[in-house]
């Protein structure tokens, strides 16, 4: 007899159970909603302070408008903390990301920089690190922008056209460590110096080159400055060994310029790096 009871409660604990599941759905349902929208309407200034925060304070979107997903700003370059010099590039960048797979694929166009199509960019997460894909394309920039990246180039104050052009470019960061592939090439023509009266000083290539130890050459094309040498990733760490030289007749001209690229051994100045 006494066991009647309790098989009525056994019998209505369910019930209970499902009258309260919907609202436990309802519920749940509305948090992942407002995520949702956080998410969507997120502000351009996030996106902004998490560049500056990657970059060490080097690359900073000032004057962002939109939203993380859609918007543009003010690109400027700066030394890094501490720097008291910056370069913004002329116009705005606009950009548009979009979910693609586990990774974001970015849309960038610059009103002075990227004609045509939109320079595409898809980062995907890895276990230790993530991988950066650039699609092939074509980009040109003035060199001037380079001065805010402080020392040397404050004091050289560069003047010129730069262009890259990128051909299956990947770059893939693993524990603390650079995996590159496929190529890049700049370029920068008609460049000038403060330091130097003669303009233009001349036309330089660099080529970047990816595999197990990816590679940086530098060659010039036309000018009085002639500058050369290889370079080569160790890690994430760069060493490149160059030279800088004046053509027959220009050494007076560009003695004060190759003082400060590099270490002068006779007619020569040696730069290295890393």
């Amino acid at each position: 007899m006494k066991a009647t009871p309790f098989k009525a409660m056994n019998r209505t604990a369910p019930g209970i159970k499902q009258e309260r599941a919907p609202w436990k759905w309802a519920l749940a349902g509305a948090l992942v909603a407002l995520v949702v929208v956080l998410l969507l309407a997120a502000p351009a200034r996030w996106l902004a302070s998490a560049v500056a925060r990657g970059s060490g304070g080097i690359v900073q979107l000032l004057d962002s408008q939109g939203s993380v997903w859609s918007g543009s700003a003010r690109l400027v370059l700066t030394g890094g903390a501490g720097s008291l010099g910056s370069t913004a590039l002329p116009g705005r960048v606009h950009w548009k990301l979009r979910p693609a797979g586990l990774g974001v694929r970015a849309h960038l166009t610059a009103e002075c920089c990227i004609p045509g199509a939109p320079l595409e960019l898809h980062m995907t997460p890895r276990w230790n690190g993530a991988r950066l894909n650039v699609a092939n394309g074509q980009s040109a920039w003035p060199a001037a922008v380079l001065t805010g990246l402080g020392t040397p180039w404050n004091t050289i104050q560069p003047q010129g056209q730069l262009s890259l052009s990128t051909r299956e470019l990947s770059v893939e960061w693993l524990d603390g460590r650079m995996v590159m592939g496929g190529s890049a090439e700049f370029t920068a023509r008609h460049m000038s110096s403060r330091l130097s009266t003669l303009q233009p000083l001349g036309s330089y290539r660099m080529t970047l080159t990816g595999g197990d130890s990816p590679s940086l050459d530098l060659s010039t094309l036309e000018g009085s400055l002639r500058l050369a040498g290889k370079g080569q990733w160790v890690g994430s760490r760069l060493r490149f060994s160059g030279e800088a030289s004046a053509a027959p007749g220009m050494e007076a001209q560009l003695a004060n310029l190759l003082n400060i690229i590099g270490r002068r051994q006779g007619e020569r100045a040696i730069i290295s790096l890393g």
